[in-house]
């Protein structure tokens, strides 16, 4: 019996839930009558686990990082309103463990109480007889502070299960089919496959609460107020979002908007005018993956889930920032961006991309062994993955410029590659402090300027430092030079910079790109 879950725990715990709501998924989709009898609840509550499975690190040194994978991969890939509501539980008992090593009993009862109200603010308007009900029975159990993390976990899959039978009287939808919410039970597994890991006592066999409901016959499918479930990934501001639930919900129903913690939204709702819902998203901030689907063409939901065929190549920069992750969005590129990702987040983009065969860019030189970390993880299973190895996004924009996928995977790897180190690269920095460099002593505030990663010039102004370094890459012959201009650069540089190349070297092509707040106020590259 465990006192705590520790990384290994929080793994096996995730693709045991996984595995049970799998072996129930024909039933949850037959029970889904709320809030649209469409039969696609076990289906999502699937498609969701999975995606957080996926995204866990074998690597993961402790029960907070793992939870930490687990959630966010849920979030990112999380299907349906049940299926979003279970994401958002999965992160709030992320976010109780934040800073620990281990989950223990404490942090498991704050992630229920907390999972139990962020689930109900992230819903529009919230419904009792659901999985919102059950989570919330599950969280009113544990409140003894001196229970073993058994005893808490016992508690809580008791209470959920009661709460679970009784949903059939509080809502009339379920009343009227003679069924519990499926939302619901599919939460029920998911504590149940907790109290196997953690060696709980009364939990027997996978499926054991399932197996106790009894088995009632389904209403005729009633028909939906709306035609259309929406579904979008959306990268936005918590400001941004604070409206976007009342917009929603004066368009449709089943508002369900939750968030990874990092700028990153899953929003759900069911409307009539899909273009009205895309749209409140657009003026809040970035929608992508966006999902679409008419309650008319819904499938048999007997039918079998099958992992996604995988087809095609996708190229994915792994950026530093999110000015350079829009310049590569830009370009067609697949982007992981906001800060060093981790190397889950690169996993996690990679399955979600739905390609066979993918080209990683680092667009850092430290961001290479993150990237080449991923890449190992995901060929086990099946994706062929190749990292082109760029040490500056110059180099990473001169692959994508290469990029032709009609060649096939690994000729157009080699002309990436061979594109990337065919380009210079320059940069030009603020010095922090006084320091040591290969052409002198440069003190705090002077701007340095660099080539291949080496120090060449030192400089007053970013201006004298660039041309110094645009002379230098001319020299040597160039017919295209791409200058990326950071915010900290002064209004103006642009064209100053173009002029210059102009003056001194008319044949060569010039592209320009403004890419936010970076480390450096200039990179250039050469080809």
């Amino acid at each position: 019996m465990l006192e705590a879950l520790d990384a290994a725990a929080v793994r096996g715990w995730g693709r045991a839930a996984l595995a049970s709501v799998e072996a129930h998924r024909a039933e949850l989709d037959a029970l889904n009558v709320f809030p649209i009898p469409d039969g696609d609840t076990g289906t999502n509550l699937v498609l969701t686990l999975r995606a957080g499975v996926e995204a866990m690190d074998a690597s993961s040194t402790d029960a907070a990082e793992a939870l930490r994978q687990l959630a966010r991969g849920a979030v990112l890939g999380a299907r349906g309103n049940s299926g979003v509501i279970m994401s958002q539980l999965l992160r709030s008992l992320a976010e109780a463990a934040a800073g620990s090593a281990l989950c223990d009993a404490a942090v498991l009862r704050d992630g229920l109480t907390r999972g139990a109200r962020d689930a109900r603010d992230a819903v529009k308007d919230p419904v009792e007889g659901t999985i919102l009900t059950v989570a919330q029975a599950a969280a009113d159990a544990v409140t003894d502070e001196s229970a073993a993390l058994a005893e808490v976990t016992s508690a809580a899959l008791a209470a959920a299960e009661l709460a679970l039978l009784r949903t059939t009287q509080q809502l009339a939808e379920l009343s009227r089919a003679g069924v519990v919410d499926a939302g619901g039970l599919g939460l029920v597994l998911v504590l149940e496959a907790l109290a196997r890991v953690v060696g709980a006592a009364g939990t027997g066999e996978p499926g054991r609460a399932a197996a106790a409901l009894p088995r009632m016959g389904l209403c005729d499918p009633a028909s939906s107020p709306h035609a259309y479930e929406v579904q979008y990934l959306l990268d936005a501001e918590p400001e941004a979002v604070a409206g976007l639930g009342d917009t929603l919900a004066a368009l449709g129903d089943s508002v369900v908007v939750v968030g990874t913690g990092d700028g990153v939204w899953n929003i759900h709702v069911h409307v009539s005018d899909v273009g009205a819902a895309v749209e409140a998203g657009i003026v809040a901030g970035r929608p992508h993956r966006i999902s679409v689907v008419r309650f008319a063409d819904r499938v048999d939901p007997q039918a079998v889930v099958a992992p996604p065929v995988r087809t095609g190549i996708m190229v994915i920069a792994v950026a530093p920032s999110d000015g350079l992750g829009r310049l590569f969005e830009g370009e067609g590129v697949r982007v992981v961006a906001g800060g060093i990702p981790s190397k889950a987040d690169v996993v996690a983009a990679i399955m979600a991309s739905g390609a066979a065969e993918v080209v990683l860019l680092p667009i850092a030189s430290g961001i290479t062994g993150v990237a080449e970390a991923a890449a190992d993880r995901v060929r086990g299973d099946g994706i062929r993955v190749a990292v082109v190895p760029t040490r500056s996004p110059v180099q990473a924009l001169a692959a994508v410029a290469v990029h032709d996928p009609s060649r096939g995977f690994e000729d157009d790897v080699v002309a990436m590659a061979e594109a990337a180190a065919a380009t210079r690269f320059a940069e030009v920095t603020v010095a922090e402090r006084e320091s040591l460099t290969s052409v002198g002593i440069c003190q705090a505030g002077d701007h340095l300027g660099l080539i291949d990663g080496e120090v060449v010039e030192i400089g007053r102004s970013l201006l004298s430092v660039a041309f110094a370094l645009i002379d230098r890459l001319l020299a040597v012959g160039a017919e295209l030079l791409t200058v990326l201009i950071g915010a900290d650069a002064k209004a103006g540089t642009e064209s100053v910079i173009e002029r210059h190349v102009r003056e001194r070297s008319p044949l060569t092509e010039v592209s320009i790109y403004q890419i936010g707040r970076t480390r450096f106020l200039l990179v250039i590259g050469a080809e």
